[in-house]
This record gives structure tokens, C-alpha cells and sequence, in this order.
């Protein structure tokens, strides 16, 4: 039988530890996979927070916490896209700028 005390942890562990991989990857590997991993880390985060499970992934109400994760997610997505592919990304994004 689960205690309430088990329950509010939730997914928490799992998301630390994706971001703990992540964050090692970007120190000790390679600085453009690991942001890539650490921003899919935040896309699960607040995908399962947009799912409606609370626990320690609760910070504020629900849709600013999705809000929250999926924005710094992406940003460090498109960040880790841009230090990895920017000579291809720069003139494409430029160019739909223009």
C-alpha cells in the first residue's frame, strides 16, 4: 500500500534524473545533445504536468507550469538546434524573416 507521502512525489525522481543524465552530458560530453536532452526533459515535464499529475512537479497552477516547462524546453531545444545545425538553421530562419 502507498502512503500520500509516496504519491506526492509522483514522476519527480524520473524527471530529476533525465535532467541529472542531461546536465552531465553537457559537461562532460557534448554541450549541443545535452542542452537538446535537458530541453527534452522539461517537454516531458510539462507534458506530464499537463496530464494533470501534481506532486513535486507542482510549482504554481497548472497551465503556468506547463507554460513554464514547455518554454524553457523548446527554448533549449531550438538553442542546442541552432549550436548544432546553425550554418544550415541561420540563412533558413533569416530567410522567413525577411
Amino acid at each position: 500500500m502507498t502512503s500520500d507521502r509516496d504519491l506526492a512525489w509522483g514522476p519527480f525522481p524520473l524527471i530529476l534524473a533525465g535532467a541529472a543524465v542531461a546536465v552531465l552530458g553537457i559537461l562532460f560530453a557534448d554541450a549541443e545533445w545535452g542542452a537538446f536532452a535537458l530541453g527534452g526533459v522539461l517537454l516531458v515535464a510539462g507534458a506530464l504536468r499537463f496530464a494533470d499529475y501534481d506532486g513535486m512537479l507542482a510549482i504554481r497552477s497548472r497551465m503556468t507550469d506547463v507554460g513554464l516547462y514547455a518554454g524553457f524546453g523548446f527554448g533549449l531545444v531550438a538553442v542546442a538546434m541552432f549550436l548544432e545545425f546553425g550554418s544550415i538553421l541561420k540563412p533558413a530562419v533569416l530567410g522567413l524573416l525577411n
